[in-house]
Parts: structure tokens; sequence; C-alpha cells
């Protein structure tokens, strides 16, 4: 009778967790939107807030329609994923009450909910990448099939039981699965797409285009650290027994560590190379410590987690002054903190999980790279056959607010 009551509490008590944790990661979307329109122009910060808010949306229709099932729907390590729609039937309570092996440990719902969350972070590091000068309705179209199939696809490769996860390769909370397939999309659309007007000069100079909002910018941040405690200690999908409990304070404490250990390591570096503490790239240097460690939070000790974050953050300010140098212009940085973030984080695994391998590791890196930037680059490339995937340069010199949402985020200020 003890174990019979005991099963339905733990259920109901995973499935809460699994929840507010999600629930965290949805806040995520406030801080992509607080982060990037900080640190575009003001012209064009109600596009960008637009863009954010639209894509949850749209991320939360397309996974429930089709990304689901085709990420959680497959046969075990395949390539391919079963094409299905909807979430299909919640668990009945005589399977719950039952216990045993075979019991479900948490709602399909609440599973559904927080994989939804995943797929629209996974979407959101490509709006900022792409801001400025991408039409409103080329980005949300990219968006539909990004959150309908491209990521799912990946995704059921290790989530789901793929060929990837059958390999061994590991990614906890998604440091592949998530980050570095939103980098990788946010390249191709950016390859595609080409620089803001006045950033590279025609002798090889780089120009600066501030962004309108360090404040905001600086709130973004920390929303997106708060969120990824849910991001990450969620992922432990469990919290009811002794070992789980414990495996999730170790999450929470090493995800902090390895975001302190990035911002501090990104200051020295930025102090360094521009004898100035540059915000942006202190910023970065957090967001890339929070990328780094999402692969495996589980494992590292608490000085592990920090060199991990550490190493992240000084790999993103380097990769932000090459991606300029090779003029692929990312006005938040997001390709590098999410992408060299992300890669990296795939690649330190092994160093505290005895369980993975380089090898394994390397080649779950370049599955999801070569599969979401061809993918990417051919959604992208009938994007602008169609549409077009730029706005005129006229729009881009008066800012996309008023040419897409016929509306200014800071009218008294931006007035002519």
């Amino acid at each position: 009778m003890e174990n019979a009551t005991l099963i339905p509490l733990q259920y109901a008590l995973d499935t809460f967790y699994l929840l507010i944790c999600g629930a965290m990661v949805m806040w995520m979307a406030a801080g992509f939107a607080m982060l990037e329109s900080g640190l575009v122009r003001a012209k064009n910060t109600a596009e960008i807030l637009t863009k954010n808010i639209v894509l949850y949306a749209l991320a939360s229709l397309l996974y429930l329609l089709i990304g689901y099932q085709l990420m959680y729907g497959g046969e075990a390590g395949g390539a391919i994923p079963s094409l299905g729609f909807l979430i299909g039937d919640e668990h009945a309570v005589a399977a719950v009450a039952a216990g045993g092996d075979d019991a479900p440990g948490y709602s399909k719902r609440a599973d559904f909910f927080f994989q939804v969350v995943f797929t629209a972070t996974c979407m959101s590091i490509v709006s900022g990448a792409v801001a400025e000068r991408m039409k409103l309705w080329a980005f949300l179209a990219f968006a539909v099939v990004m959150c309908g199939v491209i990521y799912p696809v990946e995704g059921y490769w290790t989530w789901g039981g793929g060929f990837l996860k059958e390999s061994g390769f590991k990614d906890f909370a998604g440091s592949g699965i998530v980050h570095l397939a939103g980098a990788t999309a946010a390249l191709a659309g950016v390859i595609l797409l080409g620089a803001r007007k006045g950033k590279y000069g025609s002798q090889g100079q780089i120009n600066a285009i501030p962004g309108a909002n360090l404040p905001l910018a600086t709130l973004g941040t920390l929303i997106l650290w708060f969120g990824w405690f849910g991001f990450n200690g969620g992922s432990q999908l469990k919290i009811t027994s002794i070992e789980d409990a414990n495996a999730v304070a170790n999450v929470f404490a090493n995800t902090n560590l390895a975001a302190a250990g990035g911002l501090l390591a990104a200051l020295v570096v930025a102090r360094i190379l521009f004898g100035k503490a540059d915000l942006t790239m202190i910023l970065n240097g957090a967001l890339a410590g929070l990328v780094s460690i999402t692969a495996e939070p589980s494992t590292p000790t608490a000085v592990q987690a920090v060199l991990v974050g550490a190493v992240g953050g000084v790999l993103v300010v380097f990769s932000i002054l090459m991606l300029d140098k090779l003029r692929i212009d990312d006005p938040v940085g997001a390709i590098s903190v999410h992408g060299t973030g992300g890669i990296w984080g795939l690649l330190a695994v092994p160093l505290t999980n005895s369980g993975a391998s380089f090898s394994a590791q390397l080649m779950g890196a370049a599955c999801i790279f070569a599969w979401v930037f061809v993918a990417s680059l051919i959604v992208w490339g009938v994007i602008k056959l169609i549409m077009g995937l730029r706005v005129s340069e006229e729009d881009e010199y008066e800012g996309v607010d008023i040419v897409e949402c016929g509306m200014e985020a800071y009218p008294e200020f931006t007035r002519k």
C-alpha cells in the first residue's frame, strides 16, 4: 500500500518539477528579447521584439503539429524519424499506480511543454544574428521550417534515441542540439543575407555599430542566466530520488559557476586586448560559459565547471573578432556564443564524463552542423528566391521598425 501511494506522488512531483523548469526556460524568451533589443539600434527595436514573441508562438504550434512526434516518435538507432502529429494520449492512471520499471516518470504533456521551450530557444538564437536587415516575414517563414522539421530531426538523433545516441554521443541539455544548431542556422542565413550597410569599409576596416540600450542587454543576460537553471536543471528530468536531487543541485551550482567563469574570463581578455572592460564582451562571456557547461553540467566538479565556462568566455571574444575579420556580421554575437561555445561544450564532455569519447562528440557536432547548415541554406535560399531576405537599402537606413511594424519602440527619441 505504501509503494502504491509513493509512485503517484513521485509522478506528481517530477511532473511539477519539469513544468516549473519549463516555465523558467520559457522566461528565456524574455531574456533573448531584451538582450537583442538592447544590442540593436533604436530604429530596429520593435521589429526584433516582434520576431522574438512571434517565434515563440510559432515554435509552440509547429512543435505540437509535427515537431514533437518527429523528435520522439522514431525507432531506436535510426537516422530518419517517423512522421507523426500531435502529442498523443496521456499516461493512464493505472500505469502510474502500478509502478515498476515500465511506469511513466512524469506527464507526457509536461515533457512536451519542456521540449517546446527548447525549440523556441534554438530559434531565438537566429533572430539576433540576422537583425537590422532581414525581412520579418522571411524570418518567420524560416522559423516554421526550423521549429517544425530541422531542429526536431537532429534532436531525434540523440534525445529521441537515434543513431547519435547509439554511437555514444552525449549532450545533457543541448550545447549541440539546441545551441550549435541555432548558431548554424543563423550562420547560413547571415552568409546569404550579407552584412549591414556601413559595418565593413572598402579598405577592410570594421566599423562598430553600438546597440541602443546596454541596460536592457544586461537585464536580458541576467534573465537568460536565471532561465538556464531550468534549462540545465530540468534536463535531469526527475528530482524525487536522493540521487536525482543531488544531481540537480550539482547541475544548478555548476551552471552558475560556469557563467561566472565565462564572464570573468571575457572581462580579462577584453581588458588585455582593448584596454577597457567591454560590457558587450562581458555579457557574451557569461552566455558562452552557460552554453559551454550545457553539454554536461552534472559530472564536473565546481572547479572544473568554472574552467569549462572560462574557456568558453575566452573563445567567444576571439570568435567574435574572427567573424568580423571574415566579414560575417552578427549584431549580437549569437553565432560565436552559441556556435563556438556549443562546440567547445561538446568537446569538453569527455574531460569530466568517463562514459563519453572525443570521437563520438566530434561526430555528433559534425552531424548536427552538416544537417542544420545544409538544410538551412536550402530553406534560406528558397525564401530568398520567393520573397527575398533583405529589406531595401532605404528601408534599412530608415529602420525596419516603421517598414515592418509600422511603429517605433522609442518614438520620442527617433523622430527625424
